[in-house]
């Protein structure tokens, strides 16, 4: 009795071990929000070979060119979006993708907004998806998207003279493992 109590043990415990596992996020959909909390559209985020992929398509951002970065801490409390931190930046390096000593991490090219709409493929080769990483935007305080009001300058420091945060969207494992939408409202001024 005791050797088949064990065989099934033996053979079933592998089973239940790897249903407590925690899958690995490799892709994930982020939705943006402007300072009033109204939904923009989705950032389609994924781990690729070269680095972590950034699908924009966006609508509702002012004409114009806009800069886009990865913020620190994965907190977009409206209508600043401060909460948000600093650009992701680990290897404390200086900021902008022209700078001779840059870039941040979190550093992307600017994005354009044409008839209300905002399309983009962008690249972050210095960034990941993988958890444990130096580098990965799934961190425990995970990361932030956040998009600006005029173009990041990718020289001057310590954001590229890029103006006031207008659209910002969460990088956190609880925002990819959830399927439902929300509304975020802009926190009350006391």
């Amino acid at each position: 009795m005791k050797r088949k109590t064990f065989l099934s043990l033996y053979f079933v415990f592998p089973f239940i071990l790897s249903g407590c596992m925690e899958k690995e996020i490799t892709k994930m959909d982020v939705e943006m929000f402007n300072a009033s909390g109204d939904s923009l559209g989705t950032i389609k985020v994924s781990e690729q070979p070269e680095g972590v992929k950034f699908e924009v398509m966006v609508e509702g951002l002012p004409e114009g060119e806009h800069g886009i970065n990865i913020h620190e801490k994965g907190t977009c409390k409206g209508p600043d979006f401060k909460s948000a931190g600093d650009h992701l930046n680990p290897d404390d390096k200086k900021h902008g993708l022209l700078h001779p000593e840059g870039a941040h991490a979190g550093d992307l090219p600017n994005v354009i907004s044409e008839n209300g709409k905002t399309e983009a493929e962008l690249m972050a080769p210095q960034l990941t998806l993988k958890s444990g990483k130096k580098n990965s935007i799934l961190d425990p305080d995970g990361a932030a998207i956040v998009i600006t009001e005029k173009m990041d300058d990718g020289m001057t420091q310590p954001a590229g003279d890029s103006g006031a945060r207008i659209a910002c969207g969460e990088v956190t494992e609880k925002e990819a493992n959830r399927g439902d939408k929300k509304e975020v409202k802009p926190e009350e001024e006391e």
